[in-house]
């Protein structure tokens, strides 16, 4: 069975990671749909948020990170999948989420949406939060991967925090971080 996991992703967070590992485990195939959505100004484009979640996901293997136009009912069909894939934090998201998953419904009838409550370390956890945060100079080092903290912090052009550096490495949910100098980090990127 195919999994759509559609979102902007903007970027994506330790908690979109916890959906796509808990939903890897229970489909054929989830696929990680970053909507262009012309309303919006990103902070990353789609191409650089696709590379961010396939690096995110490369070890699971069978998840894939893909971009669609439209409606996401359509784009479930092109692909023929079964499933669309939510996560769900609070009563405020299962109102909105529920009546997008009716709206879907009436759009297709062959494709369900199931959602995963979200983690409860990840509850409070959005891509708004974590772009606020490092807007004013905060570290997000534990609530994205240390990658994406990376490139974070370079569109906000401010210094890694120093009270809780990141490694290179993809640290999946619920592990503690490794943390090395800043230097480090810078070192290895330009290797």
């Amino acid at each position: 069975m195919i999994a759509i996991y559609p979102g902007s992703f903007d970027p994506i967070t330790l908690g979109h990671l916890d959906i796509i590992q808990r939903g890897s485990r229970l489909f054929d195939l989830v696929i990680v749909a970053v909507l262009r959505n012309p309303s919006k100004v990103p902070l990353f484009s789609v191409q650089e948020r696709l590379e961010q979640i396939r690096r995110t996901t490369k070890h699971l293997p069978n998840v894939e990170a893909d971009g669609f136009d439209g409606l996401t009912v359509n784009y479930a069909q092109q692909r023929q999948a079964q499933v669309l894939l939510r996560g769900l934090r609070a009563i405020s998201d299962f109102e909105v989420e529920l009546q997008m998953a009716h709206t879907n419904k009436t759009l297709s009838t062959q494709i369900e949406t199931v959602f995963l409550a979200t983690s409860n370390e990840y509850s409070f956890l959005s891509s708004s939060v974590v772009k606020e945060i490092a807007r004013f100079g905060g570290s997000v080092d534990h609530l994205v991967p240390p990658h994406i903290a990376l490139d974070i912090y370079k569109c906000y052009n401010h210094n890694y925090p120093t009270a809780n550096p990141t490694t290179m490495e993809i640290t999946p949910p619920h592990q503690n971080m490794a943390t090395v100098a800043p230097q480090e980090i810078l070192q290895e990127q330009e290797t």
